[in-house]
């Protein structure tokens, strides 16, 4: 919902706190506020307030911008009343934000009364006015027939229990549970979402101790809460959301995908799954080239050719027939071209030429076989399996991941984005407030490294080679990039963080390894995720010794893990549509490399750029150029 001058907004607990910043932001847009609060002096000076920033957009106003219902929300009938006096006054409502709420002081069991003027109190007021607040909002609503917007403030005490207030806790954790449990009223207009953020410098929040809101990384800034409030009213797709705002992680939404998918009892392929058919019908050729690996060898330009094949019909039942409109270029194309993707003796390796190449592409459907009933000719795909530098490819549908356009940046998400959200998450076990080193950082991966480790509340340091790279990282939030051209890496490392780095993410291997590992803090984790550095080398790839290894990482409890993205493809969806939602909400950049390679003609030249070293963010070839054109255009 855009908010726009004229519309109108009831905030409940409107005249301090989360409230007063809400009510005085939705001035700010020239909206209309009733303000709802037992307090009458705050509540009058807030609604003062309003009419001066109203006065910016209203001139000879029939009716006051603003208005203060005095109410306890605790008592239905003089709540209802304020709904009552609101739609009297403005002749509609677009939002509502249930923000009441208060503190019990006594601990639930070691309170003696019947507790009418505590714990009770506090369920009638953080839980029993919000459902209320929240039924009569909804009627209201969807009386007028236009699309409104409720908005409940929960609290980071309803997703993980609060102590030393359990009635708090439990009263928030239900406000997060009902407005979950609401997303049914999208099909009538309205949209119901929780905002749960930690400490807020309120009176509320003031009552706490310093010590606990120091634990959490100090209060929030009030900024924070007012742009979380609007990012879910202003997201359409957004209905029974939980945004959780912490000053150590930032905004995210609550549960995650996997956490979801864990108590759902029928859950759904993916809810990009039945992405609306928008592309061009695409005309099947007799013939289509792709580029084949036909004798082992670590320099790709030798090991593969470029051929013409028959486009074979129909297609395999239980299949998908892809038309590739972009595919993805990655170091370890040279270690496939030699074979070391396959188990088994160099004889039986080789017995499996002619194969085809290429990791990963996006593109559209062009054909399913029968009994493929769940994705549709002309949907945008992304897949993952052998055969995407060729311009068509077929494969089994259920390795088909649904995605919203098959666009360079979804490509970029795929191998890159998923190693690094996968990685990090499951090798790394990173969480916040840790160092985070990235090598190779500017390359197709690490970008996504330096973001996703930042976005998750860390100090993050980049390293690369070249003045252009560093730029680019700074642009991507590193704290710290390390430009190894011009300084040295374990001279910094050392001098900045004496104590060690508590997570590296490793891609380059060799020299680069043994620093890393030399840099690693106790307890810290060394992700191994490549070794780029050794994968050109006379004779191709050579494995290297590294003594001293297992004494090194006993010594400080440390551990270094492998991560291999093919051995996690039940994640694959869950952690491309979190990409993807970053990406579309701007919280995620995407760098391209700007050297065009157009065609599949063009593809071990694009191999042979990226192993150069000159490369800066992913490098993608544009397998059907004209096809790319006209999609760019819908």
């Amino acid at each position: 919902m855009e908010l726009k001058p004229g519309m109108s907004a009831l905030v409940t607990g409107g005249a301090s706190g989360i409230g007063k910043a809400l009510c005085i932001a939705f001035a700010q847009k020239g909206l209309f506020v009733t303000v709802v609060d037992f307090s009458e002096e705050n509540g009058r000076e807030v609604a003062v307030l309003i009419q001066k920033e109203n006065n910016k957009f209203h001139t000879d106003l029939r009716v006051p911008s603003s208005i203060f219902v005095r109410c306890d929300v605790s008592n239905a009938d003089s709540l209802a009343a304020a709904f009552e006096k609101h739609v009297q006054t403005y002749g509609g409502l677009d939002i509502c934000i249930n923000c009441a709420g208060i503190a019990n002081k006594t601990l639930v069991y070691d309170d003696t009364s019947d507790g009418a003027r505590t714990w009770r109190h506090a369920v009638n007021v953080n839980l029993v006015a919000v459902i209320d607040g929240t039924r009569i909002a909804s009627q209201i609503m969807r009386s007028q027939k236009k699309p409104g917007v409720i908005i409940n403030i929960g609290s980071a005490a309803g997703l993980y229990p609060m102590f030393f207030d359990p009635i708090y806790s439990a009263t928030k954790g239900g406000v997060v549970m009902f407005t979950r449990s609401l997303v049914p009223l999208k099909r009538h207009g309205v949209r119901v979402n929780v905002l749960c953020p930690e400490f807020v410098q309120t009176n509320l929040a003031e009552q706490m101790s310093r010590r606990i809101v120091d634990s959490t990384g100090g209060y929030l800034k009030m900024e924070d809460i007012v742009n979380g409030a609007f990012e879910l009213i202003q997201d359409e797709s957004k209905a029974g959301a939980c945004l959780w705002i912490t000053k150590r992680r930032g905004m995210e939404y609550w549960p995650t995908p996997e956490e979801r998918r864990k108590y759902m009892v029928n859950p759904s392929k993916s809810k990009r799954t039945l992405t609306k058919n928008i592309y061009p019908s695409i005309q099947m050729p007799e013939s289509f080239e792709k580029i084949v690996v036909h004798t082992l060898s670590h320099n790709f330009r030798n090991a593969t050719r470029l051929e013409r094949v028959r486009l074979r019909l129909p297609v395999e039942p239980h299949s998908a027939l892809v038309k590739i409109i972009y595919a993805g270029v990655n170091a370890s194309d040279v270690n496939f071209s030699s074979g070391h993707y396959f188990s088994g003796n160099p004889k039986e390796t080789a017995s499996r030429l002619p194969f085809d190449a290429g990791f990963e592409g996006v593109g559209i459907v062009a054909a399913v076989g029968d009994s493929v009933n769940y994705i549709k000719v002309g949907s945008p795909v992304a897949l993952m399996t052998f055969g995407s530098y060729a311009e068509f490819t077929q494969v089994p549908a259920k390795h088909l991941l649904p995605v919203p356009r098959p666009d360079p940046e979804v490509v970029a998400m795929l191998t890159s984005g998923l190693t690094a959200s996968i990685g990090l998450e499951k090798a790394g076990r990173m969480t916040s407030g840790k160092v985070v080193l990235v090598t190779a950082a500017a390359g197709g991966t690490g970008q996504f490294a330096v973001q996703l480790a930042k976005l998750a509340g860390n100090k993050v340091v980049a390293t690369c080679g070249g003045k252009s790279k560093a730029e680019l990282l700074a642009s991507l939030g590193a704290d710290c990039v390390i430009n190894y051209r011009n300084e040295s890496i374990k001279d910094v490392l050392k001098k900045e963080f004496p104590r060690g780095v508590d997570i590296i993410y490793e891609s380059v291997g060799g020299e680069m390894f043994d620093l890393c590992l030399n840099a690693l803090a106790v307890h810290g984790h060394l992700i191994v995720i490549g070794m780029i550095s050794q994968y050109q080398g006379e004779g191709g790839w050579k494995p290297k010794n590294y003594t001293g290894l297992c004494e090194k990482i006993l010594a400080k409890s440390q551990t270094v893990a492998g991560f291999f993205l093919v051995q996690y493809a039940h994640l694959w969806q869950d952690h491309l549509d979190k990409l993807f939602d970053l990406y579309a909400s701007g919280k995620l950049k995407v760098s391209l490399d700007p050297k065009k390679f157009l065609g599949v003609a063009s593809v071990p030249d694009a191999v042979e750029y990226l192993h150069s070293g000159k490369s800066v963010g992913k490098v993608v070839v544009c397998i059907d150029p004209s096809y790319s054109q006209v999609v760019a255009k819908l």
